[in-house]
């Protein structure tokens, strides 16, 4: 990671291969007939997200713990509707399609054969081991990411932009902050304070009741920030209507835990990695098992002509 000066480009991998797994019909199958159709969109979509925007140097992040204890601990409902099963040890397993689960090792396989740097770190979800990259980068970063949340890393000064897929990895809306401005009336920086206000609940984020999107919006332009908004609760002279007044001091408790939740990490332990685009398969010989196993034919050979330029 030391000395990444290029373009960096961080997958947000879990998401792209449930894309991949919707997009692509799951009659696309191995020769033992499992189905392979995340593996090969996912091989599909970085081929094309590579040809498109030219990264120096690429990782897929990975969910080592999809419900980290710690935000849990801090807000319970944080994706408890996802949870397929409880562990006593280790993490909750997610619901899933039981036709993708067998897939990601296989994801997996493949990304170390390529020499693709895939990194995870225990404890801690994808964004948080986006948000510590992008942190520590030290040139431009695209954040390929269907999750809004990572909107929040977006920083025009920096060079971070989010590319979200709006159809497949074909059609990606490239966010920056005049976008985020004109969508949600924020930067960056604010989107994380609007979503903690507004609640998600894909993610189980109650939020302050009554407090929707807009009205998120207009309090933080007033305010300037959650913080803000908050320490003028105590000005009777803040323009605040009464309801708005009463649910935000009622939302105390869960406004000084939240941010914590909401708020992807950026210290993660990363671990020393090889983040380089990879010209050439790391493992050629565990590649070509891999691609006649499962049938990986035309998507596979399209990335490595594409890694190969």
């Amino acid at each position: 990671m030391r000395g990444v000066t290029g373009r960096l480009m961080l997958l947000d991998t879990a998401s792209l291969y449930f894309r991949a797994y919707f997009g692509v019909p799951d009659s696309v199958r191995a020769p033992d007939g499992t189905p392979v159709n995340a593996v090969r969109g996912l091989l599909e979509f970085i081929d094309r997200l590579v040809k498109d925007h030219h990264p120096d140097s690429l990782v897929a992040c990975m969910d080592a713990d999809w419900r980290p204890q710690w935000r849990v601990d801090l807000i319970p409902s944080y994706k408890a509707h996802r949870v397929a099963e409880e562990r006593e040890a280790g993490p909750d397993e997610e619901e899933v399609p039981d036709t993708l689960s067998p897939q990601v090792p296989i994801i997996e396989a493949v990304l170390d054969a390529l020499g693709i740097a895939r990194v995870g770190v225990e404890g801690y979800e994808a964004d948080d081991v986006i948000g510590t990259f992008t942190a520590r980068a030290e040139g431009p970063v695209d954040i390929v990411t269907g999750d809004r949340d990572l909107y929040q890393l977006v920083d025009d000064a920096r060079g971070v932009r989010v590319l979200y897929p709006l159809k497949g990895v074909g059609t990606l809306q490239l966010t920056d902050e005049a976008w985020l401005r004109e969508k949600y009336g924020v930067d960056g920086r604010g989107y994380a304070d609007l979503a903690l206000l507004r609640g998600d609940p894909s993610d189980g984020l109650p939020g302050v009741p009554g407090i929707g999107e807009k009205t998120a919006a207009k309090l933080l332009a007033e305010f300037g920030d959650l913080a803000g908004i908050m320490a003028a609760l105590d000005d009777p002279r803040a323009k605040f209507t009464p309801s708005q007044r009463k649910r935000l001091e009622e939302s105390r408790p869960y406004v000084a835990v939240a941010p914590k939740v909401v708020r992807v990490a950026d210290d993660v332990p990363l671990p020393e990695v090889d983040t380089a685009l990879p010209h050439a398969p790391r493992d050629p010989g565990a590649l070509k098992e891999l691609a006649e196993r499962w049938g990986l034919g035309g998507s596979l050979q399209r990335l490595l002509t594409t890694l190969a330029v």
